[in-house]
């Protein structure tokens, strides 16, 4: 169970993905029935303050024998172009061994890449430093799209408020998908963002004649998601053509109708198995997947454990 985190201040220091570590775990929010954290920020050399990018200095009083126990070590940033720190990269490959595990945000990923328990692994960075880091470690799978990955214990996430994403997933794998939402709440975001990050890259300008948003159509989906719901039967409600309204919803949502369906099923999927005590094959029924088979697949894919270890794990938590 994840119980203690412990972040990395490394040069250059990043403010918001800093933030985004603190924010998530580093806040109490046992009122909200969220359960603490042991959190820590440590740095190689407590007794100098930590430039961060904005101008501003840290001041941090640990050093990194505080990660020897975590059960999440993050780096919220890292350096790109010198080499991170031998005593660092001991403490993420130590952690690894260990099977604790370890987060990076955005820039991070070089220091996780350096170390080498990425080699093999897929990953993710911001789009704007995916190319340099898959040219600089070739062995490294990175994948320049997605928002945040996570191969075993070592996760990885795109730029800024993609870690927020990561951090909330983890938090949702180990502690269950409401606490998750209780954590998001309070941070005033979604509990989970669909797509990825070519949603987020420059596009040519969209003419306005054509529709700007789906969001009714969206909501409509998420109210009905029990039904079937092909492509062509969702481009009639919105009146469109189905190859102009595969491309307006991978705009908008920066995935497939398909992908974007079965992660809301999963997700509606979870808060049944904590809330309930039906069977799977309700259970799949009610969230629009036409058997416990297909359940089992797409969640287990998704989530990274079957479906009913999640309710052992978060059944009335």
């Amino acid at each position: 169970m994840l119980r203690s985190v412990t972040v990395i201040a490394q040069e250059p220091l990043a403010p918001f993905e800093f933030g985004v570590l603190c924010e998530v775990f580093g806040v109490d929010r046992t009122d909200d029935g969220v359960p603490p954290f042991d959190f820590a920020v440590c740095a190689e050399d407590p007794s100098r303050p930590v430039p961060l990018l904005a101008g501003a200095t840290l001041q941090v009083d640990r050093g990194l024998e505080a990660c020897e126990r975590a059960d999440l070590v993050a780096l919220p940033s890292g350096p790109m172009h010198t080499a991170p720190s031998p005593a660092v990269l001991d403490q993420v490959r130590a952690a690894v061994g260990r099977g604790a595990y370890v987060l990076s945000v955005c820039t991070g990923a070089f220091t996780l890449a350096e170390s080498g328990v990425l080699s093999g692994r897929r990953c993710s960075t911001h789009w704007r430093y995916a190319e340099q880091l898959a040219t600089t470690y070739p062995d490294v799978e990175v994948d320049a799209d997605a928002l945040y990955t996570m191969d075993g214990t070592v996760i990885t996430s795109a730029g800024t408020a993609a870690g927020i994403d990561a951090c909330l997933s983890l938090v949702r794998l180990e502690h269950g998908a409401e606490i998750a939402a209780r954590i998001a709440r309070r941070m005033v975001v979604a509990p989970h963002r669909d797509g990825g990050q070519q949603q987020f890259i420059e596009r040519p300008f969209v003419p306005a004649s054509e529709p700007t948003s789906l969001e009714g159509l969206i909501r409509w989906l998420l109210d009905h998601l029990d039904q079937e719901h092909s492509v062509s039967a969702m481009a009639a409600r919105e009146h469109m053509s189905a190859r102009t309204f595969a491309r307006r919803f991978r705009a908008e949502t920066g995935t497939t109708p398909h992908q974007w369906l079965t992660q809301q099923r999963v997700l509606a999927a979870q808060e049944l198995l904590e809330s309930t005590c039906l069977p799977l094959e309700i259970v799949a029924a009610r969230v629009g997947l036409t058997s416990a088979t297909l359940l089992r697949h797409h969640f287990s894919q998704i989530v990274g454990i079957s479906p009913s270890t999640y309710r052992r794990r978060f059944a009335g938590v």
